[in-house]
């Protein structure tokens, strides 16, 4: 049991030992409280986790897609350049 679990259930022990006696019952719940509530936050982590990696693939296919528009803009600058050439060398004949 992790040591957060085991606070978590202390502090619920705690907290009915207020009201009235601790039962087995009382710890049970307790535990089963607690562990639900573990289990929740190693879910969430879980979906964060993959949140982050989907994240992450997603810049690198942005960084790719801003890569590739910069090498089709400077290849059709070129062609410009050349053709605007060759259409200056055509009216200068």
């Amino acid at each position: 049991m992790t040591k957060k679990l085991a606070a978590l259930i202390g502090v619920v022990l705690l907290a009915a030992g207020c009201a009235h006696p601790v039962s087995v019952d009382d710890l049970d719940a307790a535990r089963n409280t607690a562990e639900a509530a573990q289990s929740a936050a190693n879910d969430a982590q879980r979906v964060a986790n993959e949140a982050r990696q989907l994240a992450q693939q997603a810049q690198t296919t942005a960084n790719n897609a801003l890569r590739a528009a910069q090498d089709a803009q400077a290849c059709c600058d070129a062609t410009n350049q050349r053709i605007d050439r060759l259409v200056e060398e055509g009216l200068a004949k």
